[in-house]
């Protein structure tokens, strides 16, 4: 059994977005050399999340509306968390509902993903330095 372990890191140019990473972690498995395994993709940071859906702009729209409507960045006042003097509750609320982490089947050398399956970047509370765990295992 081999293993394979890389860290991509990421800095948004705004407070939320969302960043399709599936060609990095394309590049991830061919640098591994490994054809059949499992790849683990999981955000190190508690304010950001990694999570599979389709790229397309207008569901990615609809998730900002859906999240914003669950977590609401303002008012700050809302949130107890933000007593501490941060600002970014609603981000932690956002990580929580869009996941921490996805494992992709690495079959043949490729990820085994569905027909319109992308892997994504979340970012809630950006415009700063973060990093994503790659962590591959097979043979």
């Amino acid at each position: 059994m081999k293993t394979f372990r890389k860290e991509l890191w990421f800095h948004t140019k705004r407070r939320r977005e969302f960043v399709n990473i599936t060609h990095l972690l394309e590049k991830c498995v061919e640098e591994s050399g490994i054809k059949d395994g499992l790849l683990l993709c999981n955000a190190m940071h508690i304010t950001a999340s990694v999570f599979i859906n389709d790229d397309e702009r207008g569901l990615h729209q609809d998730f900002e509306n859906w999240l914003e409507k669950l977590a609401p960045e303002k008012p700050y006042s809302q949130y107890k968390h933000n007593d501490s003097f941060e600002n970014n509750a609603d981000a932690h609320l956002k990580r929580t509902i869009m996941g921490r982490e996805v494992v992709v089947a690495i079959t043949n050398g490729k990820l085994d993903l569905g027909p319109w399956e992308q892997v994504f970047y979340g970012e809630f509370d950006g415009m700063r330095d973060k990093r994503v765990l790659v962590k591959i295992i097979g043979e």
